[in-house]
């Protein structure tokens, strides 16, 4: 009996973390000759958030630095995470795939008339060398309240592959999900669609080493920052017309041959973002220091400017939001990504005064200042103490005392709250994450430092 073999390679979660780059794209490329030597089709993914603004070669491309490589590395498809979908402006997300030399495929995402963007489809085939038919779908996690406020209409995911899996399944010799949608949702699709044979999936950062099956469907997922790339061996019989095997491994990329030194390659990155964004913001007559443990001017005047920026009774931040000191002289966008590199919006809360109280006592117990906070946006080292604004403080426990704006904390009046969405979104503190609560994007909070430097500290005026 005739079988074709055919290989999948896929990647997910890069997050801009390059140090691997040069030996992935030159061990893909090296695979991708191999196999067509041999007569073999291959085929190659990725399953979104690629794209990381934490990084400035990311920050000043907005992203399409990160499709030039894509591009360079021969990349056949993609789908997108929540990165790609909502740390960018609808503009920036609309332009981000214009000059990809692949296609973007997303089922569940929608512009503002219904239909799939422009710039995206939901499903494509590929046509093996032998003639085998592969329908590939992209799926990506549906965080509706913030694409919404982006302009983009989502669909619930499952019904969105209740729509596309029989149309492609009816299609296909073979079908494959690109998902970043998070391993539980991948299992829970391996068994609610019977006919999808291959999952290649992203966003929760699992490492499956060999794939997991699940309703006879083969789940992959190579981790995150580009530690790993994955493969899939396929054997196909064309005469019956279903897949005998399907096969996974994981490549660690760190023993990847590489031309170019990953180091080299990364500080190159880097380099070039930092040339980007050298735009001048303000001009300080003083270094402002910031500090994790204690309020500094520089992280009071951030704290300020959100509670301005929100149009807030008050506002709170934690002071490990700030990386470093800003130096005496010309600050630019560089200075100011490098000392706030976060992907993390402005946003409110309403509480009352005495859900207010309740959360700052919590906020005074100090309990989080130490933490190594890794993932929710934070790009920092640690959690840091509590800086305020317009909250003014006297005692713990039952004896504590607040003050709003100079005035007595009134228990039964509403009060908005400024903050950043790590707050309302790491369970740290449950009022927090259950109370009515608005975001403010496309803005990260840099842009609020931002503001608050141009108008304190502006730019010399330039004579002549």
């Amino acid at each position: 009996m005739r079988t074709e073999r055919i290989y999948i390679y896929h990647t997910n979660d890069m997050h801009s973390h390059f140090t691997n780059w040069p030996g992935i794209s030159g061990e893909l490329k090296r695979r991708r000759r191999e196999h067509e030597s041999r007569g073999e089709s291959m085929l190659l993914f990725d399953m979104g958030d690629h794209i990381d603004r934490f990084h400035p070669f990311t920050e000043a491309t907005k992203g399409r630095g990160n499709v030039e490589l894509l591009n360079e590395c021969g990349y056949d498809a993609v789908t997108i995470g929540n990165n790609e979908g909502i740390t960018l402006s609808k503009e920036d997300l609309s332009s981000l795939y214009s000059s990809a030399r692949f296609d973007c495929l997303i089922c569940n995402l929608l512009d503002e008339r219904g239909k799939i963007p422009a710039w995206a489809k939901p499903y494509r085939f590929f046509e093996t060398l032998c003639g085998t038919k592969i329908g590939v779908i992209g799926v990506t996690v549906s965080y509706d309240r913030f694409y919404s406020q982006l302009g983009w209409k989502t669909v619930e995911p499952f019904e969105a592959l209740a729509q596309w899996v029989p149309t492609v399944r009816e299609l296909a010799d073979i079908v494959i999900v690109l998902s970043h949608l998070g391993l539980s949702e991948d299992e829970r699709m391996a068994a609610e669609f019977p006919g999808i044979d291959l999952i290649l999936g992203g966003h929760t950062h699992h490492v499956l080493e060999k794939g997991k099956r699940v309703s006879g469907c083969l789940l992959c997922s190579t981790g995150k920052y580009g530690q790993h790339v994955g493969r899939v061996e396929l054997i196909y019989s064309p005469e019956e017309k279903r897949l005998l095997e399907k096969k996974a491994t994981l490549l660690p990329a760190d023993r990847f041959p590489s031309a170019i030194d990953g180091t080299d390659f990364e500080r190159d990155l880097q380099e070039k973002g930092k040339l980007l964004l050298n735009r001048p913001v303000a001009f300080l007559p003083k270094r402002l220091e910031t500090d994790w443990f204690r309020e500094t001017e520089l992280n009071r005047m951030l704290c300020e400017g959100l509670t301005e920026w929100c149009s807030a009774d008050a506002s709170f931040i934690n002071a490990g939001i700030l990386l470093d000191d800003l130096p005496e002289g010309l600050i630019t966008e560089y200075d100011i990504h490098r000392i706030c590199p976060h992907p993390i919006n402005p946003c409110t809360v309403r509480l009352t005064g005495s859900q207010l109280k309740e959360v700052v006592s919590q906020l005074k117990e100090d309990q989080y200042s130490s933490l190594e906070l890794k993932g929710f946006g934070f790009r920092g080292k640690v959690f840091g103490t509590i800086i305020y604004d317009q909250i003014e403080t006297k005692g713990t426990g039952e004896a504590l005392k607040i003050r709003i704006g100079g005035k007595d904390l009134e228990p039964e009046r509403l009060y908005t709250i400024a903050t950043v969405d790590v707050f309302v979104i790491a369970r740290f503190y449950p009022l927090l994450v259950r109370a009515e609560k608005q975001f403010f994007l496309p803005e990260f909070i840099r842009d609020v430092l931002r503001r608050v430097l141009e108008s304190r500290y502006p730019l010399p005026a330039v004579s002549g």
